[in-house]
This record gives C-alpha cells, sequence and structure tokens, in this order.
C-alpha cells in the first residue's frame, strides 16, 4: 500500500484516533472488527506501548484479538472481564437514532454480546456510513447450519410482511466455500434496499428457528464519532444531546499504521 492515505483512511483514522479519548487506564475496553476498529486497534497499541496506558482488551473476533496482542494489548475473556468499561467498533450503517446495521466482517453476534456488556458503546465511522434510512448494506442474520434451506424459507417468507422494499435473502461464500463465523455458524445477507421498521424486524427475525442473531443493533450505541477526510471529527452523544466538532492534523508521512486495509 502506498504511504500516502487516502481521504477515507485518514477519516476512519481520525474517527479512531479521537475515540481514544473515551479510554483510559484501568478500563477493560470491547475492541471491535473490521477496518475502522483496527486504526482504534493500532492507536490504543500505540498508547501502549509509548504512554504505559494499562487496558484490558476484549476482542469481538479472532482477527481482532491477533491484532491487539500483536501491538501489546492484554487481551481478555469476556468471561474473564464480566462487564466493560466501554466498546468500541465500527459499522456498515447508522441512522439519526444511531440504529446501526453490522456484521460486514460477519462478527455481529461477539459485537452484540461485547456491546450489550458495556457501560457504554461508541462507534467510530467516517461519513459515508451515515444513512437516512437503514438497509441499502444487506443486513446479515448468523444461523446455524443445520436446517439452512429451512430457515433460509422462514425468513424469506417472513420478509413478505414487513415493511422492507427488497426481499432477496444470499448464503454469504468465502470463495467457492460457505463462510463460516467465528462461532462455527453461516450468515444469511438480507438485501432489503429500505428497512421502514427496524425494531419490528429484528424481534421478528430473531423469533424463527435457526437465526442465531441479527445485525440491527438497537438502543445499543451511546456515540457516534465521525471522521473527514480533511482531519474533521464529529462526536455526537445522544444521551447527552451534545455534538461537538475537532481537526487532526494528518501528515502523510505519518502513516505509520501503513498495514492496516482499507
Amino acid at each position: 500500500m502506498s504511504s500516502e492515505m487516502s481521504p477515507v483512511e485518514k477519516a476512519k483514522f481520525v474517527a479512531a484516533k479521537q475515540a481514544t479519548e473515551f479510554v483510559e487506564s484501568g478500563m477493560k475496553v470491547g475492541l471491535g472488527t473490521g477496518s475502522t476498529a483496527e486504526w482504534l486497534v493500532q492507536c490504543l497499541g500505540e498508547m501502549v506501548r509509548e504512554e504505559g496506558l494499562k487496558i484490558k482488551g476484549v476482542p469481538t473476533s479472532k482477527r481482532t484479538g491477533l491484532l491487539a496482542k500483536k501491538v501489546g494489548i492484554d487481551v481478555i475473556t469476556l468471561e474473564e472481564a464480566k462487564w466493560l468499561d466501554v466498546t468500541i467498533d465500527g459499522t456498515d450503517e447508522y441512522d439519526s437514532d444511531l440504529t446501526l446495521i453490522k456484521g460486514g466482517g460477519g462478527a455481529h453476534l461477539r459485537e452484540k454480546v461485547v456491546a450489550t456488556a458495556s457501560e457504554r458503546m461508541i462507534v467510530i465511522a467516517d461519513a459515508s456510513k451515515k444513512v437516512e434510512t437503514l438497509g441499502a448494506f444487506p443486513l446479515p442474520i448468523e444461523v446455524i447450519p443445520f436446517g439452512l434451506p429451512v430457515t433460509q424459507g422462514l425468513i424469506e417468507e417472513t420478509l413478505i410482511g414487513m415493511d422492507v422494499l427488497g426481499r432477496e435473502v444470499t448464503q454469504r461464500m468465502k470463495g467457492d466455500a460457505p463462510f463460516v463465523t467465528d462461532e462455527g455458524n453461516f450468515i444469511l445477507d438480507l438485501h432489503l434496499k429500505r428497512i421502514g421498521n427496524p425494531r419490528q424486524l429484528s424481534l421478528v427475525i430473531n423469533q424463527i428457528p435457526g437465526v442465531v442473531e441479527n445485525g440491527l443493533f438497537i438502543d445499543i450505541c451511546d456515540v457516534v464519532i465521525v471522521g473527514h477526510g480533511d482531519g474533521r471529527v464529529t462526536t455526537r452523544d445522544i444521551t447527552n444531546n451534545t455534538a461537538n466538532v475537532v481537526r487532526f492534523d494528518v501528515l502523510d508521512d505519518d502513516n505509520i499504521f501503513s498495514d492496516v486495509a482499507d
């Protein structure tokens, strides 16, 4: 990868950098999965190595766990942590109510478990993730392998009565084989185009036998930190109804995390 950061990379980086302001020594921190969350892990690792930050990290995926250990973060399990001070993660979409679609990386089950075991959840994103109405991004559903065609058929039948524009359901693949989550399950992606009632859809989908969890995060996220390609970062706290903007100067030769994938 070129040493020059793209605007999207800069946006992800500055959002992650700003999110470290919410992390203090002694905290137990949920570490998200995905390209934006990887920036956060790198930033926290730098603080551990250079500033003496002492935290316990609970990763939401095997991939995040490996990266956290690599950069020097003390990794523990959720069972060991029991309760977390904060979880910081990315998102695939979010709306004005901070309702999210997550699971593009296939980790939404663990991400939701970790987020709900936290005092607060902070989402970091670039500006493209903000939408008026959820649904352009496919909604991931984690399902058990047993009886997959039956589960898929029930989901397709259920969608007929939901406030959505599309009803195509596809199984996520990795090459020629089914994508398998860290829990050993499969993922069905729902191409809905627009989700008119996320709360209703989430409740109904999760009642279907074979469904483990869906990628809608409702009433879980408290804060969204949005990065922009020019270094601006907007932090919105829905609990306190506050918003503030800061700016980072990001130089191309400061791209110390050039191994992070876009």
